[in-house]
Parts: C-alpha cells; sequence; structure tokens
C-alpha cells in the first residue's frame, strides 16, 4: 500500500496526490520525522501539519484500525538535536533536567485531556506513549472546517442565536480543564474547528510553558486573545487568563474582528464595535464580553460561572412557562394519568381549582342580579362591604418594582420558592432608572395561593433613550472612554498636538460639546492630546 503523505490516501504509483495535489517526491527536514516513519509498530507518519516551542502535530495512517490520526510529537525547539532522516532525538547533557521535566508535563497534560473525554469540545485522545527519546499522542482527525472559514462562510460574523450553543460547549471544557488544575490559554479562531454536526472543537493544545513568556520554551501567543499577563515572564495564568481569551474569540465571532493585541490595550484599552454591531447583538452580551476582556486582571470576570450567566439570555415568560409545562409532563407518573384520565393530581387539582372560582363567580353574578335588596344601601357601603368581602389575608407576590435587578435576585434568594427571571426584551423610560425593574409578572401583592416553586419574570428598564454627554475635557483617555461608556456611548478616540493639554487627556469632543444629548448608543469621537508639537519636534531632534 503507498499512502499520500499529504493525506493518508493510497496513490498507487503517482507521485503527485491526485486527492489532494500534494508531491510525495521530497523528504521532509529535520527536525521532523522522516516521511514514512512508524511508531509504535502501528503509526506512519505524514507531513507537518503545525508545530510551536512545544510540539510538532504530523498527519498519520493507523495501521492497526485504518484510521487517519494525528501524531503529536514532544518537539521542544531549541533543547534537543535531530539530523535529516533520523527519528531519536539527542538530548543535550545541559538540557536533560529541563527536558524531561518538560516532557513530563506533556505527558501529564494529555493524560488529564484524554480523562475528559465527555466534552464534545475537547479532542479525542486514543494513545500516549515514549519512543526515540521523547514522547508522542494520537488524537482523533475529523473533517473540520477551520473556525475563521466557517465565520468567512457566515457574513463576517455570527448573530448572538447562533453563537451561544456553539460556546457554551467550550466554556464547559475551559471549566472541566481548569478544574482538573490545567488550561488552554490559546483559545483563538486559529485554534478552533467546527464539526460537520455544528460544534466547536478546540485544538491546539499545549501546557502552560508554551503559553507565557520567560519558561525554557520558545512561547506561542496569539495577537488578540493572550491576556496581557502572558506576556509578562512567568506570571501565574489562570482561569481568569482563560477567560480573556475565550472573551476574544467570542468577540471575533460575533464582530469578525478581533481586539487589539493586549500590548497596546494596556496603552488605549477601548474595544471598537460598531453601532450596528452593538444594535444587532443583546446588551448583556456585549457586557459580558467587555467584562471579559478587561485589561486590569482585577476588573476581569474571574470563573466560568460568571461569565457563563453573564452571557445567557433571561427567558421570556413564555419560555418558562413552556419550560415548567414540558417538565411537569415529563415528570408525571404512568399511574397517575392512568388513574387521572392522563392526568397528574396537581393538573386535577388546578382544574378543580379553577372550576370552582367559576362557579362561585357564576352564582355571585345570579345572586347580585336576583338580590331583592340591590340599590338598598348607599355607595359608600356597598364599596366597603365589597372590600370586606374580597379583603385576602393569605401571602401575596413580593413587589420587585423599584429594585435594581441585583437586589430583586439578593431579595428573591432569601426566598427558596422564588425564583427571578429577567426578560429578554428591556425598554427605555424616563420613569425608572437603567437596569431597575419596571414591570413584573404576577404583579406585586398578587395574592399567592399556589404552593410550590414561584417564577417572576421582571423587565428591566434600559433608562432614558437620550443621554447627556459628560464633560470629558483634561481627563485621561481611560477614565474618560469609562465615562461614557457608563452612559451608553460607543467612544472612538483621535489625537492631535495641543500645547494646553497635556499628552494622553482629553481636549475636547470632536463634533459635539459637554451637556448635549443624544441617543442611547451613539457614536462620540473625543480628541485626545499628543502634547505640545514642538515637544515632539525637539525629542525627535535628540533621538
Amino acid at each position: 500500500m503507498s499512502l499520500c503523505m499529504g493525506c493518508m490516501r493510497e496513490i498507487g504509483d503517482n507521485v503527485k496526490c491526485p486527492s489532494c495535489g500534494f508531491d510525495n517526491s521530497k523528504g521532509q527536514h529535520s527536525p521532523f520525522l522522516p516521511y514514512g516513519t512508524v511508531l509504535h509498530g502501528r503509526y506512519i507518519v505524514g507531513s507537518v501539519i503545525d508545530t510551536n516551542g512545544e510540539s510538532s502535530r504530523y498527519i498519520s495512517f493507523d495501521k492497526q484500525t485504518g484510521d487517519v490520526v494525528i501524531v503529536c510529537e514532544f518537539l521542544p525547539m531549541g533543547l534537543f538535536e535531530r539530523e535529516n532522516d533520523e527519528t531519536n532525538m539527542r538530548i543535550r547533557f545541559e538540557n536533560d533536567d529541563i527536558f524531561r521535566k518538560l516532557m513530563s508535563d506533556f505527558i501529564s497534560y494529555f493524560r488529564t485531556i484524554a480523562e475528559l473525554k465527555d466534552f464534545s469540545a475537547l479532542i479525542r485522545i486514543h494513545n500516549i506513549f515514549q519512543e526515540n527519546n521523547t514522547a508522542y499522542v494520537i488524537e482523533e482527525n475529523q473533517d473540520l472546517i477551520p473556525f475563521e472559514e466557517y465565520i468567512e462562510r457566515s457574513n463576517g460574523h455570527l448573530d448572538w442565536d447562533i453563537a451561544r450553543p456553539l460556546f457554551m460547549p467550550v466554556i464547559s471544557a475551559l471549566e472541566a480543564m481548569h478544574r482538573r488544575g490545567l488550561g488552554h490559554y490559546a483559545i483563538s479562531p486559529k485554534n478552533m474547528y467546527v464539526t460537520a454536526y455544528g460544534k466547536i472543537k478546540i485544538a491546539g493544545f499545549a501546557t502552560a510553558n508554551e503559553r507565557k513568556r520567560g519558561t525554557p520554551l520558545k512561547s506561542q501567543l496569539y495577537s488578540g486573545c493572550a491576556a496581557p499577563e502572558q506576556y509578562e515572564n512567568n506570571f501565574p495564568i489562570d482561569s481568569i487568563t482563560e477567560i480573556y481569551g475565550i472573551s476574544a474569540t467570542l468577540f471575533y465571532a460575533l464582530t469578525g474582528n478581533l481586539p487589539a493585541n493586549a500590548k497596546e490595550r494596556m496603552k488605549d484599552s477601548r474595544l471598537l464595535m460598531s453601532t450596528s454591531t452593538v444594535k444587532r447583538l443583546p446588551p448583556h452580551v456585549v457586557t459580558a464580553i467587555a467584562n471579559g476582556l478587561q485589561v486590569k486582571r482585577e476588573n476581569r470576570i474571574t470563573d466560568f460561572d460568571d461569565l457563563r450567566s453573564q452571557l445567557s439570555v433571561s427567558h421570556t415568560a413564555q419560555a418558562i412557562q413552556e419550560e415548567i409545562s414540558r417538565t411537569a409532563n415529563m415528570n408525571v407518573k404512568k399511574s397517575d394519568m392512568n388513574k387521572n384520565n392522563g392526568m397528574s393530581h396537581r393538573s386535577v387539582a388546578f382544574i378543580a381549582s379553577a372550576i370552582t372560582v367559576i362557579v362561585l363567580g357564576v352564582l355571585g353574578v345570579l345572586f347580585v342580579m336576583q338580590n331583592p335588596l340591590q340599590g338598598a344601601f348607599t355607595e359608600g357601603a356597598v364599596e366597603e362591604s365589597t372590600a370586606a368581602t374580597e379583603e385576602w389575608t393569605g401571602e401575596t407576590i413580593p413587589n420587585y418594582v423599584g429594585m435594581t435587578y441585583e437586589e430583586a435576585v439578593a431579595a428573591a434568594e432569601e426566598v427558596e420558592s422564588i425564583t427571578i427571571y429577567r426578560d429578554a426584551e428591556e425598554v427605555y423610560s424616563d420613569q425608572y432608572a437603567e437596569d431597575v425593574i419596571m414591570e413584573q409578572s404576577p404583579k406585586g401583592g398578587d395574592k399567592l395561593t399556589a404552593s410550590g416553586d414561584i417564577s417572576i419574570t421582571v423587565k428591566v428598564s434600559k433608562g432614558v433613550q437620550m443621554r447627556e454627554l459628560p464633560s470629558v475635557k483634561k481627563k485621561t483617555v481611560n477614565s474618560a472612554a469609562k465615562a461614557l461608556a457608563n452612559q451608553g456611548f460607543v467612544v472612538n478616540a483621535e489625537y492631535q498636538y495641543s500645547d494646553e493639554i497635556e499628552e494622553g487627556r482629553v481636549i475636547s469632543y470632536r463634533d459635539y460639546k459637554s451637556g448635549d444629548t443624544l441617543e442611547d448608543g451613539s457614536t462620540v469621537t473625543i480628541i485626545v492630546s499628543k502634547g505640545s508639537e514642538e515637544t515632539e519636534a525637539a525629542t525627535s531632534s535628540y533621538e
């Protein structure tokens, strides 16, 4: 059997593969394994797919199963020697301890990945073994679409309804990894693929040694997705670092663009997002991404539960009711269905209560129509009598209108049976401030007659639609941008020389002035000082 070293299909006597066009007449250069190398007595190694400072991946063929697989070889650049046509590594004496420690980390890392086989976003590991004085990992191979190509095919960006089910399994997989004490730290569009079934698969796995500066390995970081701390020598990286990467990749999926490089964002932390994109996305998603991409670690989302919570779409009252009905129907016991003609005890009780209320209402109307004393009382006396009849002394639904959403959730947590749901639809209001509850269903004060869990849907105000531009003159870029963002504006910056305002501080707005009112979500441009032009010229001359 003659295999193409580029795709592992049979090519017979052909030198150039008729399937993929790979030229099989040339050899593979060191330090990579020669074409046709057989590992572990079963894996035929082909061409290199990708490489980083820690490992390289080859397209390969499993003689035992007949499947195409991926061989990942521990290949720490600069710590070994291997000439053309050689398979065994030669480790320099002075590097031996470092090499063995890094290889041990590599093996341990992939053994843990292999154990997390229940997470759809993670690759399947078939085998791990040592040979040729190094270590090998055998990964599954699937027909995958590069994530960047997937986005390009999707008109350059995804809607949130499409992105959400794609990314949630990725967040769960990363969370599981961190619970086991390891991370990915290189989540980016280049390390994600989409399966034929519409699921994301993560690639680019490597130990933390490869994902930060200052280790014996030549680090590989992905611009726009690597967190600021990854550029610092041997800075500890953790779930907060991971959240930056997944947030940056989600930003790319929803906008078609990556954030600026983290080192650049340390000087200017703005996230540029068009007004049309902001309006297209749910506000809580925009906020979650911004919180996940905070340059300062102390301001960033710190755990995956919080990230998932901030990204989650709030249920509408209808969706909640449908879910309750579906769950109730699933939990009905067959015996109960038979006893009550297919209805659960709860359903029968509910219908019986409803019939009772209707019957009593009808009898009440008939009584009023036939009551010979009707009209014999004064209007005030009738109202007093009615009020006394309808007075409710039992429990009532709490009133959350006027509270912020966070205050309502905190208050509801003290009542075990009540759960607050946030309606996805938010509206502007001149009466209620932003993030304050303006409506709820059922209403506060309504009779609480049902037992068991109670779901209350609240509608949250977006605040006033017209916002006033705050004074930003002489503020730093960051403080001005923060003040404008808090008011709901999207900020751009232009730079120009100024003899009056020091470098890095705001001179003015470009088209507006403080006190002007604009619609929420409007884009405003601030003019930032570059300092004195004469000072700049003098400095340049000196240099």
